[in-house]
């Protein structure tokens, strides 16, 4: 295969029956189904297999069990492939911190349940997200600079996904001034259905009492490089990556950037362990005028098996 990065969807990639079907073919993927279950307090194949699409959306409850789906894929697959680079978007990041070693599978699974639960309860009215869709980076700044300038409020680009797909974050008064100026430059703007403004300094509480569990982990030295939602780089150095992680929270996800860097370091093939493929269109999208690039979506045991 051609050098290549292994990526790991977040949030908004769940669906009915994710990961039912290797877990039902390998007893250690069931397992780890179980532990997840344990450790969370929640019955999450009931949740996931049976298709309850409010429950499915609960950030508690998505968190471990969307990494489940990811950590299992990428253990049925690990000894096929080498990657020279791995990346993980938002929530997924953990799951490529479990591929490269850096965090052991109980550390990672402790980690998504706090970090679920926290964000479940991190509720706040003044908390707005919003996705902006067919406008480059320029506008979309621009837009966001005068709406903070304009209400005196917080808000951010969040989230970076390709060069036309943006999430803005912060509050709501200054997230509906950006929304209102995105139709006249012949853009989309979406309201998403969140309880706060997720990667800001709105989840500064949440993402400190993550941080402190942080520390509690046993962090090692990556095996393979995970670049960084913070940075867009990776970090050879397990306590520097620990806080660099520590920032993730209330920090933008620059996921463009991130695959700019792998492309320039030579990754030409993408793999995206986990449901739905989002990541694999994004990835076509940000690099689609480059030669060579390949992009393949494993989301099911039939799909891992063939590889």
């Amino acid at each position: 295969m051609t050098t290549h990065s292994i990526v790991f969807p977040g949030q908004g990639s769940q669906e009915p029956g994710m990961g039912r079907d290797l877990a039902e073919h390998w007893s250690e993927a069931m397992d780890l189904w179980k532990k997840a279950e344990r450790l969370s307090g929640l019955p999450l194949r009931e949740i996931y297999w049976d298709g309850d699409e409010n429950a499915m959306a609960v950030t508690r409850n998505l968190q471990p069990a969307l990494t489940v789906v990811n950590m299992n894929l990428w253990c049925f697959v690990a000894e096929k492939l080498s990657p020279a680079g791995m990346a993980g978007h938002s929530l997924g990041e953990f799951a490529a911190l479990f591929a490269a070693r850096v965090l052991s599978l109980d550390n990672v699974l402790e980690l998504v349940c706090l970090r679920g639960r926290l964000m479940d309860e991190a509720v706040n009215q003044d908390g707005r997200m919003a996705a902006i869709l067919k406008l480059d980076q320029a506008k979309v700044e621009e837009l966001v600079a005068a709406a903070a300038g304009l209400t005196g409020q917080e808000i951010r680009i969040a989230n970076y996904n390709t060069p036309g797909q943006f999430v803005i974050s912060g509050h709501a008064q200054a997230v509906d001034h950006v929304c209102a100026g995105v139709k006249p430059l012949k853009g989309r703007a979406l309201v998403l259905p969140v309880s706060n403004a997720f990667h800001s300094p709105y989840m500064s509480e949440a993402g400190d009492e993550l941080a402190k569990f942080m520390d509690k982990l046993d962090w090692r030295d990556p095996q393979t490089p995970v670049y960084l939602n913070v940075t867009a780089r990776p970090e050879a150095d397990a306590r520097a990556l620990k806080e660099t992680v520590k920032r993730q929270m209330t920090s933008s996800v620059y996921w463009t950037q991130i695959i700019e860097n792998q492309y320039a370091d030579g990754m030409r093939s993408f793999v995206e362990l986990g449901p739905k493929g989002a990541l694999s269109r994004m990835i076509s999208q940000i690099l689609k005028d480059r030669d060579g690039v390949q992009t393949l979506s494993v989301s099911t045991l039939e799909h891992a098996a063939s590889l």
